[in-house]
């Protein structure tokens, strides 16, 4: 059994610099924004790791997917966003890019390694909320987007690989099983 640390460390390093996220708008875009890169280098990198190219190249296609839908309801349904800063608030890109990277995951490798990335992707839609940036409902579509592209455009990796993740007081990581 070999230890894959790198989602296990992005997974920590986004509940760490989530905590002083309540200090201010911008402390929760940057939270938000550390999430969503964390859910994207692991989306890219478990399976980039383990060798599965396959992996890699439908992460590109689930969350590259999820950009151009995202951005092309922002062009046709422009949305002021609640600070007022423009007209792109609809749907959440941060929120939709996140889900994307999620379900990429769970849809390839599993509940073990779906549902802790569900949870950063939440909190990501609930940091865009809170700075502002969105409504609601611009990320509650994002998050469908999101997951629907994630869900149509990966498939089930072989099952040989297993992922575990795991935590406890003194650390977290994810057990990766692969079976010969």
């Amino acid at each position: 059994m070999s230890r894959l640390t790198t989602a296990g460390v992005a997974t920590l390093m986004t509940f760490s610099i989530a905590a002083p996220a309540c200090a201010s708008e911008d402390g929760w875009n940057d939270a938000g924004t550390v999430a969503k890169n964390a859910l994207i280098v692991a989306a890219f990198g478990v399976p980039a790791v383990q060798g599965d190219w396959e992996g890699v190249l439908e992460a590109g296609g689930s969350i590259g997917g999820t950009m151009l839908i995202t951005q092309g309801l922002k062009e046709a349904f422009p949305s002021r966003r609640p600070d007022g800063s423009d007209n792109k608030s609809f749907p959440s890109g941060h929120t939709s890019t996140s889900f994307a990277a999620a379900a990429t995951l769970h849809n390839r490798y599993g509940w073990e390694a779906g549902l802790p990335a569900y949870v950063v992707a939440s909190f990501v839609g609930l940091s865009r909320v809170e700075a502002k940036k969105h409504r609601v409902g611009d990320v509650l579509v994002g998050a469908a987007i999101g997951t629907a592209t994630g869900h149509l455009v990966t498939t089930r990796a072989n099952d040989r690989v297993q992922i575990f993740p795991w935590g406890d007081t003194k650390g977290a990581g994810v057990d990766v099983t692969l079976r010969f």
